[in-house]
């Protein structure tokens, strides 16, 4: 009996060892793959540092609940405005702010109209003017919410306001007063102006500024302690990714016809407010610093990747987040229409930071460097965060094309995802 005893103790054990196995071998292969994607981020970053192609970034990717890995490479302020190598660069860090450029738009603006959808103050298919009287035209009338969060306005995609507004009133006025480029619907044509029109509509719902909606309703219950416009104003942010020495191109983008954004009546040497210092907590966006007092729903956002990946948190797991915004709502947001993108974000696979990315992959770009792609399928995401145009304008007139950087490290993460 003893001996059948024991026999049958060992034979009991032996699903529950093998699970054990399993577990420790499933965990080593993890660690392993965790590792190669390490080196190859590290080989792929320090790479592009090293031939001075950029001054330094942050990369961040995360897997479920897991950080699988967040490194800092280069510098955070390398050249001065005549760029010369500094004597004493400032190295990079994983929790220095970056100018998050058009991440505005997502981080920001659209996870405001998520939040203002959710809590039934606005719907999505609700006519612009009816909560802005400027758009109340014949031309503009049929303008939606969703059209604006879609890029099918028909609105300028660019328009130096600067030249014509020194005010976010004088701004929301001015883009009101222009006429329309495009037929409303008629296709997809990425607009700033757009975005800058949705922050007004922030402001007129709420009846705060945008910058007191976003940290109160937003930034402040996600625990977004270094998510602000205007940084320079804050004494104790200090760690500040410099990005441009004034605004070069865009200049360029006045002045030089090549470019295709010149814009009618618009005399080049009718204004000359331009920077030409080293942009650290400025924002670089023209529009959003000489018009609109550095605060605007297209850009002047400045946050860490640790804050970014907050609101991508919140996206991919809503319910773990408290009540804040439902699932219904940001599923709303993240369906694929007619142009092959999301509302505010972009789905598009053939984009080249979420090129090959499975369904529902989605993401958005910034100007200065910065761009966030995530992969639903297998519930990871990157923020990349390269302060590129800390390097300034090339023989050509300009600024370094990181967008092979950020394929290389999406393919990275995806033979992860695999």
């Amino acid at each position: 009996m003893y001996q059948i005893f024991r026999v049958n103790k060992v034979v009991s054990l032996i699903p529950a060892l093998a699970l054990v196995f399993l577990s420790y071998t499933i965990s080593s292969g993890q660690k392993i793959k965790r590792a190669a994607l390490r080196e190859e981020m590290d080989s792929i970053l320090l790479a592009h540092v090293d031939r001075g192609d950029i001054p330094g970034a942050v990369v961040q990717i995360k897997k479920g609940k897991k950080r699988i890995h967040r490194q800092a490479y280069g510098y955070a302020r390398l050249y001065d405005s005549q760029k010369r190598v500094l004597p004493d660069p400032e190295k990079m860090t994983v929790n220095h702010i970056f100018d998050l450029a058009s991440l505005t738009k997502v981080i920001g603006t659209t996870t405001a109209l998520m939040w203002l959808v959710d809590h039934r103050q606005i719907s999505l298919d609700d006519p612009v003017a009816k909560y802005l009287e400027a758009f109340n035209t014949p031309e503009k009338m049929g303008i939606r919410i969703r059209h604006l969060l879609s890029h099918s306005s028909g609105l300028y995609e660019w328009y130096p306001l600067y030249y014509r507004a020194s005010s976010r009133a004088e701004s929301y006025s001015l883009i009101a007063s222009l006429p329309l480029k495009y037929k409303l619907g008629e296709d997809r044509h990425y607009s700033d102006l757009g975005f800058v029109i949705l922050g007004q509509l922030i402001e007129r719902v709420s009846g705060m500024t945008l910058d007191q909606f976003m940290e109160q309703k937003i930034f402040k219950p996600l625990g977004m302690r270094k998510t602000l416009y205007n940084p320079q104003q804050k004494k104790h942010f200090r760690k500040i990714a410099a990005t441009s020495h004034g605004n070069p191109y865009e200049k360029r983008m006045v002045y030089d016809s090549t470019l295709g954004f010149q814009v009618k009546g618009i005399d080049p040497e009718a204004w000359n407010g331009w920077r030409t210092h080293t942009l650290m907590g400025e924002v670089n966006d023209g529009n959003a610093w000489y018009a609109n007092g550095g605060v605007s729903g297209a850009a002047g956002l400045f946050s860490t990747a640790r804050d970014v990946q907050k609101v991508i948190d919140l996206i991919l797991n809503p319910d773990r987040v408290r009540p804040f915004i439902s699932k219904k709502t940001i599923d709303s947001f993240l369906s694929k229409d007619q142009y092959k993108n999301g509302l505010g974000w972009m789905m598009d696979t053939t984009y080249s930071f979420i090129r090959g990315g499975p369904e529902g992959s989605f993401g958005h770009t910034g100007f200065t460097g910065t761009s966030i792609a995530v992969i639903p399928a297998c519930n990871i995401s990157i923020v990349l965060l390269i302060n590129r145009q800390h390097t300034g304008l090339s023989d050509q007139g300009l600024y370094y094309n990181v967008g092979p950087i950020r394929e290389q490290v999406f393919k990275a993460v995806l033979k992860y995802c695999r």
